[in-house]
């Protein structure tokens, strides 16, 4: 855990208060005693990179009312308390590192250099001139042709273009990639100054195709048969909603152990690291599937249901920042789906690429995991180079869509279980409203 509590003397019991914003201290974090709010806004701001604007003179007053209203002033405060930002684990996961360190002090110079993100275009510099170049990846083939190679260094350059999206939120601009993609090409890293060569006519190799094939036919893609609706008689709140996205989430689950068994290379593992890949990933699983071949499904029918939910004010007021991230980040990547427009072939490939992960623990055969993960990492890009011709950012477009499937499910689980109805209505309403005026 990377939250601990401090034993304070009674004639100390003023510092249990939030060192940032005043709000009720929950421990030490980073360095500092602070609240949960400004220990999970510190931790996103560092672990992506986040370049913040402040609208007035750099000098908000930081309260637990107002601290939301001025994002800039809110890390430098952090910065300037103490909190210390080589606390938190590079793969910014739970469970920071260095916890016997206290407070820093860093200079005026140094503070500067972070809240103008120049500091962090340093290090991914310095990475990328200095990183392992010894991986067996097919990143080698890749960058031949000016795509970016699967383990290529995240960017945090501010002129990222995403196939035309130039609204992509500034605090995604430096989101961190888990080292589990380092076999995905990383959109981030393509600067808006080196455009990818023009497509070259070509044709789709005759096993590429026959393995897409096997792969489609692996998936279920008949629409989904939980009723997405609460009975008449019946009013949709919080209990209610819950009980309806807990059936919908047991078939999206029970269609991933059926796919599992239908798979070209089944008999190629154990039962032993289907189980471990699947307990890993299934969440990531559903989530790619809700977003792509079931997204009728889950922003119509589902999206009707949840709109005839109105929560209350006591569940409104104790909504988690972790939760609202989720939302941002969903709702973005939805847009990013319903823009690229993922056909079947495109999805099956996609999620087999992420099921392929050689870096979970407890597997046994780690290294021919990877030679699969490689396999489908290839046919993937053959089907879309070859079907889509003239979209030269499609496959990067594609693959840089995993790792984000991948955070938002990992942050997912710590959102309270008791607020994933007012999640999934917002995103849902969100979505639905944004595209229906489109």
């Amino acid at each position: 855990m990377e939250t601990w509590e401090v034993s304070v003397p009674d004639d100390r019991a003023e510092q249990r208060t939030c060192l940032i914003c005043g709000d009720r201290a929950t421990g030490l974090h980073y360095g500092i005693i602070s609240c949960e709010g400004c220990k999970g806004f510190f931790k996103r701001s560092i672990c992506n990179k986040r370049v913040y604007r402040c609208s007035r003179d750099k000098n908000c007053v930081m309260s637990r009312k107002q601290r939301n209203r001025c994002q800039y002033c809110r890390l430098l405060k952090c910065l300037q308390m103490g909190m210390n930002r080589k606390a938190i684990r590079e793969d910014g996961m739970p469970g920071g590192r260095n916890k016997s360190i206290g407070p820093v002090q860093i200079s005026e110079e140094e503070i500067e250099r972070i809240m103008s993100g120049q500091e962090f275009e340093e290090e991914a510099n310095h990475w990328s001139n200095h990183g392992d170049s010894d991986h067996s990846s097919p990143g080698n083939r890749a960058s031949e042709s000016n795509q970016p190679s699967p383990g290529s260094t995240l960017s945090s350059s501010r002129s990222v273009e995403l196939n035309g999206f130039m609204a992509f939120r500034e605090q995604y601009m430096g989101m961190s990639v888990p080292p589990h993609y380092q076999y995905i090409p990383h959109l981030f890293s393509y600067s808006a100054h080196s455009p990818l060569l023009p497509p070259q006519a070509r044709s789709l190799d005759p096993q590429s195709y026959s393995l897409i094939h096997q792969l489609v036919s692996a998936e279920d893609l008949e629409p989904l048969g939980t009723p997405m609706l609460i009975e008449d008689g019946y009013a949709v709140t919080q209990a209610e909603l819950f009980a309806l996205l807990c059936r919908l989430a047991d078939e999206l689950l029970f269609r991933q152990i059926a796919w599992i068994k239908k798979l070209p290379f089944f008999c190629e593992l154990s039962i032993k690291d289907y189980t471990c890949l699947l307990s890993s990933t299934w969440q990531e699983l559903i989530l790619l599937s809700s977003l792509t071949v079931y997204s009728k499904q889950i922003f119509g029918e589902l999206a009707d249901v949840t709109a005839k939910y109105s929560p209350s004010d006591e569940e409104l007021h104790r909504f988690s920042d972790e939760g609202m991230e989720v939302i941002e980040r969903l709702i973005y990547l939805y847009h990013k789906f319903h823009q690229l427009k993922v056909s079947n072939e495109e999805y099956a490939c996609m999620k087999a690429i992420n099921f392929l992960n050689q870096d979970i623990r407890g597997l046994t055969s780690a290294s021919q995991l990877e030679q699969l993960n490689k396999r489908y990492w290839y046919i993937c890009q053959d089907f879309t180079e070859y079907k889509y011709t003239h979209q030269p950012n499609r496959f990067p477009d594609l693959m840089m869509c995993l790792p984000e499937i991948r955070y938002i499910a990992g942050k997912m689980v710590n959102v309270p279980l008791e607020q994933l109805p007012l999640l999934f209505k917002v995103v849902l309403h969100s979505c639905k409203t944004s595209v229906g005026k489109e």
